[in-house]
């Protein structure tokens, strides 16, 4: 017989919560875990016991991530714990596990076990097929729109006929419902399952099917379910159905890290779990094991301002650590060049460079940061996301500027020759380079004239046309009447480039506030060397910022991420800019409480990413979208007892600096005569010279190598003796010159 005590002293490691929460096993259990307490180790381990007490074989249990990466790592740890066998356990993502369910019993519901899964660009492609085919006009309802409100439909199980009905009068309604019910006609017929469909059609499979329903219910005898609070409707619909029999079910989660609502997820499946499973145990986990108490003050003070949450106050046995720092800058400029001086004093004093995060709420607010971090020689990596200047947008725009400044770079010159699609094709292309290899001159020089070339006569047309859409800029480009800017813009008019996103990407909004933030980087770029900023400048200083030695993941470097991908991770030192109302919170969720709320749970998971020391930092003006905007406090810091708060920068209501008799709300004029200012707060009053031997407080002793006049400032690069060769800007640098 087995002795239950014997086995649960081998979890005496777990605190009193924990415990609790590993050995009580029967009926439905509701697990809240606060950040950092321990939430993974606490199911992999009420796993362990489950098996180890004789409870249920691993068959027969049913563990549920969102993340297969997840459900990799959870396997791996009850293997660890249990050993041989425990491979058994079903560790899965609801898809995976719906999957695996619907190849065995897909055929009840007209599929082959042999279905094909639609991913986004696949749907994507049939919606564009079936509007066509209907004679939907994509400007009056774009196939996006569509798939997004056919999603929604599958999540409250809703079907083509429910929204015929529902339709009545509204003719948008009624071209939606029949484009839903010709897609998935059209699934169907091509043994096609969308995402959407695998948790659908499996709660399908059950509501039809009592005996395989059954089946399932009988099988799994304990059901765990992690990240409970970014579950949807139809996944707790799955969820309820496959329980019901043995409600054995154990969820865990936070509502107070539920912050996924516009992927569709939904905080009521968590906040109404007592109701929904009638008998349910709640157990908070409120030990944090990350973070200082000062942190955890912090955060407690913010979220508990929320009104739909369950209730729990995070404590720790950790020291109580550093106050939290609020800096006040002038600018997103000077907010960058905060967090790298920071960043650069603590290498100095002993940190890794991994140890800082910078976490952001949207991506665009990267572009300072990475600026700051290459100019400064910091390795950084973005994590969730591209660097800047590598999104395809921004490498497509630079290519414009390189391929004018430079008509015969060929690589980008292929890049952007069919961007915006020209009908010009790859095979085309292959053609011309051949020609070009031939005769050992450019891409471009073929393309100039390819009438000549028999093998070119049917693109001759098209590559011509190409040819002199880029000589016409190259010429505004060298007679000086244009500056960069508005010589960026002409290439957005006569490529109808933004255009060309909205037509080919689903994701054409991010895309084109990217293209208008590059147009903020040659507005600053512009002021920063006024009369020296000329295309070839800017060209090389961007060149900068692509340096591949920063994409290096095993190197010790800065990480860059969204907040929204930060969850789940921690880190020493943690810098959130944008600390601001109309950023963060984001302009689109002040009005609105529900929306509120989420960016408050959002606030509440940066602040716990923090293990030691967080810096949340704001501006008084900001340019963004190529606007400049000023921004009060974020509520989110005037929500943080000031006992807690560490106060640095300026306090000004605007910056000390003359806007040339404007009004500082004014926006920038690209295309005005203006003297450029220096860029404040990174001027050197150094001279360096090629052999001198410096001494840079970060990176240590190096003698520089070359250095490159740009603008009002110098590209240096240095060979130091611990950390190799490096690119820095002079105004930037932190060096002393020691012979």
């Amino acid at each position: 017989m087995t002795n239950l005590n014997e086995i649960q002293s081998q979890f005496s490691s777990l605190n009193e919560m924990q415990q609790k929460a590993v050995f009580h096993t029967e009926g439905p259990v509701l697990i809240l875990a606060g950040a950092g307490s321990g939430k993974t180790t606490v199911l992999v381990n009420r796993i362990a016991y489950i098996i180890k007490a004789g409870l249920a074989e691993p068959w027969q249990i049913l563990a549920i991530t969102f993340t297969n990466k997840a459900a990799g790592e959870l396997k791996e740890r009850i293997e660890a714990v249990c050993g041989e066998g425990s491979d058994e356990v079903w560790a899965a993502t609801f898809h995976s596990t719906c999957a695996r369910i619907l190849r065995r019993w897909g055929d009840r519901l007209g599929f082959s076990s042999h279905f094909t899964i639609y991913d986004t660009d696949d749907s994507r492609r049939l919606m564009k097929e079936i509007l066509k085919q209907l004679d939907i006009d994509e400007k009056f309802l774009p196939h996006k729109t569509v798939l997004n409100e056919i999603s929604k439909y599958k999540d409250k199980m809703q079907e083509p006929k429910d929204i015929h009905t529902a339709a009545s009068y509204d003719s948008r309604l009624k071209y939606i419902a029949q484009a839903y019910e010709l897609y998935q006609q059209r699934l169907l017929t091509s043994d096609a399952m969308d995402f959407d469909d695998l948790i659908c059609n499996t709660i399908k499979l059950f509501q039809q099917n009592q005996d395989v329903l059954e089946y399932y219910q009988r099988r799994f005898k304990y059901i765990m379910v992690d990240e409970y609070q970014d579950t949807n409707k139809s996944q707790y619909r799955l969820i309820s159905l496959l329980s019901q029999a043995r409600n054995n079910l154990c969820v865990v989660g936070d509502d107070d890290q539920s912050i996924y609502r516009f992927r569709g997820a939904t905080i009521e499946n968590i906040l109404s779990f007592e109701n929904e499973f009638p008998g349910a145990v709640v157990i908070r986990l409120e030990q944090n094991y990350r973070s200082t108490g000062i942190i955890l003050d912090a955060a407690n003070n913010v979220i508990k301002n929320n009104d739909e949450r369950k209730g729990k106050t995070l404590w720790t046995n950790n020291p109580k650590g550093e106050r939290i720092t609020v800096h006040t800058a002038a600018s997103e400029r000077e907010e960058a060049l905060y967090i790298a001086r920071t960043i650069l004093d603590g290498k100095a004093d002993g940190r890794n460079f991994s140890d800082y995060a910078i976490l952001y709420r949207m991506n665009a607010q990267s572009n300072a940061v990475e600026q700051a971090l290459s100019r400064s020689g910091i390795p950084h990596r973005v994590i969730g996301g591209h660097r800047f200047y590598d999104r395809e947008e921004i490498k497509d725009m630079t290519s414009y500027l390189q391929v004018i400044n430079n008509p015969h770079d060929d690589i980008r010159l292929r890049r952007i020759i069919n961007k915006p699609k020209r009908a010009i094709g790859e095979a085309t292309m292959t053609k011309v380079a051949e020609i070009a290899a031939g005769i050992g001159e450019s891409v471009y020089s073929v393309i100039r004239h390819a009438s000549d070339y028999p093998t070119l006569a049917r693109a001759a047309s098209k590559l011509e046309s190409f040819a002199k859409l880029i000589e016409g800029l190259a010429e505004a480009a060298e007679s000086g009447d244009y500056s960069i800017a508005e010589l960026y813009n002409l290439i957005l008019e006569h490529t109808d480039y933004k255009n060309y996103l909205i037509a080919e990407k689903d994701d054409y909004e991010q895309r084109i506030e990217n293209i208008d933030e590059l147009l903020s980087n040659i507005i600053k770029f512009m002021e920063d060397y006024g009369d020296d900023a000329t295309l070839g400048a800017f060209l090389e200083e961007i060149s900068l910022m692509t340096d591949i030695d920063n994409y290096d993941a095993e190197t010790d470097s800065v990480v860059m991420m969204t907040l929204h991908s930060a969850k789940g991770l921690e880190f020493p030192i943690v810098f959130i800019p944008g600390m601001e109302d109309g950023v963060f919170p984001s302009m689109a969720t002040i009005m609105e409480a529900g929306e509120l709320n989420e960016e408050r749970r959002l606030a509440y998971v940066g602040i716990t990413r923090a293990k030691e020391k967080l810096y949340l930092i704001k501006t008084k003006e900001r340019m963004l979208f190529g606007s400049t905007t000023h921004n009060r406090e974020s509520r989110f810091i005037t929500e943080i007892p000031s006992s807690l708060i560490e106060r640095t920068g300026s306090e000004n209501r605007y910056m000390n600096r003359q806007f040339d008799g404007h009004s500082p709300q004014q926006r920038f004029d690209p295309f005005a005569k203006r003297k450029s200012p220096s860029p404040a707060g990174a001027v050197s009053d150094k001279s360096y010279h090629v052999g001198d031997v410096v001494l840079h407080k970060a990176f240590g002793k190096g003698m520089i190598l070359s250095t490159t006049p740009m603008g009002n400032d110098t590209l240096l690069e240095i060979a130091f003796d611990s950390v190799g060769t490096k690119k820095v800007m002079s105004n930037f640098a932190k060096m002393e010159i020691i012979k």
